[in-house]
């Protein structure tokens, strides 16, 4: 079949609002990271809580703690780094949709009051995109027609901002906090389970755990997976000498 006759075919479909059909392609972006939110929130809670109990079992152990004290110590940990991490998330959330609703009120507010000046603002955003003529005044007024349209436009493209999902926010804390306590036990289940050389073990298990989870975590997130894994092993390092130079200097 010619060019010719596939691009006539095209344009004999039907539309949507004057919107061709969408031509084939690969997945949304925005779908693919959407789905993987949920997992990318229980490897950051986790790549976190691994850390602090590594470096109080790795400091206790090295000032001849017995297994009980370290477990007990590690445990307080992990369970106050759940804490801090679910409620830290839920109150950033809190915070950001109360930004967003005020933000709102006020555009709707300007909207209102300097209909004008709201509209200039419009053209002034399509115009850094290239738009120009009559082609801007067009697209000024179809914004500007709705005005729900015309404020979702501004807290877009002017403030940046995007309606956040309740439902969203609460996930994610959850799946934090417990990704927090799960892996604060890892680097403890040597001296629970009574292993023998269990600084030994406890050192590898949450080398092993960081490695993994910055691995993952950065190739969530679409960055380098082995840089993400080497920078969580570093992290983990740092806080276990320091937790140990700080118990050494006071005890």
């Amino acid at each position: 079949m010619s060019s010719a006759s596939t691009a006539e075919i095209t344009l004999r479909e039907p539309t949507r609002d004057g919107l061709p059909p969408m031509p084939p392609g690969p997945p949304h972006e925005e779908l693919h990271f959407s789905a993987a939110a949920p997992m990318r929130d229980v490897l950051a809670g986790a790549a976190q809580g691994v850390v602090l109990p590594f470096a109080v079992a790795t400091a206790l152990a090295g000032l001849s703690g017995t297994p009980a004290q370290i477990v007990l110590a590690g445990l307080a940990v992990a369970g106050a780094g759940a804490v801090v991490s679910g409620l830290g998330q839920a109150m950033a959330a809190r915070d950001a949709a109360a930004q967003y609703q005020a933000e709102r009120a006020r555009e709707e507010e300007e909207s209102h009051l300097y209909p004008e000046r709201e509209r200039w603002e419009v053209a002034a955003i399509l115009h850094r995109y290239g738009v120009r003529g009559d082609l801007l005044r067009q697209a000024v007024e179809a914004i500007a027609g709705d005005r729900r349209r015309w404020v979702d436009f501004m807290m877009r493209f002017e403030l940046d901002l995007s309606e956040p999902d309740p439902r969203r926010a609460r996930r994610a804390a959850t799946a934090m906090a417990l990704g927090t306590a799960l892996a604060g036990l890892l680097p403890l289940l040597p001296y629970m389970l009574g292993a023998a050389s269990p600084l030994a073990w406890s050192c590898g298990l949450a080398g092993a755990a960081l490695l993994g989870l910055g691995w993952l975590k950065a190739r969530a997130q679409g960055l380098n997976p082995m840089g993400g894994a080497l920078r969580a092993l570093a992290l983990g390092l740092l806080a276990a000498l320091a937790a140990y130079a700080v118990a050494a200097a006071l005890g």
